[in-house]
């Protein structure tokens, strides 16, 4: 699924998601659907299309330091591995809320990806990770990336 917009079933008891969300598969190339975004300016696409090129980057990067980690022998069979693996972007912006009590930006869950790389902005707090049965808040680093792996 690839666009603008909100992706939630209202349920009667479920809070509502608040927010807005930009989702587009970047890599690799033929998952692409372009023609959904004929609107977007061309600098946006190239700071994008950079954008994508360092993140994919940074995540081989991150895989050759687990395969140390993990004392892989070949770390090539690990790069190969995830070598036609799929990169998507999104981004959600998540207004301030009257009545927050009735909202959720996101719901729970486990990412499905092997690399999760999220930049948190405007040092806003919305983060969370359940450790020991509890949700945490996880405070955002100035420019700094969260890694979630597996």
């Amino acid at each position: 699924m690839q666009g603008f917009g909100q992706l939630y079933v209202p349920l009667e008891e479920q809070k509502l998601r608040w927010g807005d969300a930009f989702l587009i598969k970047t890599f690799p190339l033929h998952i692409r659907l372009p023609h959904l975004f004929p609107c977007i300016p061309q600098p946006f696409r190239d700071n994008l299309e950079n954008y994508c090129l360092e993140m994919n980057k940074l995540c081989f990067t991150i895989i050759k330091f687990m395969a140390k980690a993990l004392k892989i022998q070949q770390q090539s069979e690990m790069l190969d591995f995830f070598k036609e693996g799929e990169q998507t972007i999104r981004m959600g912006y998540y207004p301030p809320c009257p009545q927050p009590d009735q909202v959720i930006g996101l719901d729970p869950h486990s990412d499905i990806s092997a690399l999760t790389i999220l930049l948190q902005v405007n040092e806003m707090q919305g983060l969370q990770i359940k450790k020991d049965g509890l949700w945490v808040p996880v405070n955002p680093l100035p420019d700094a990336f969260v890694v979630n792996v597996g």
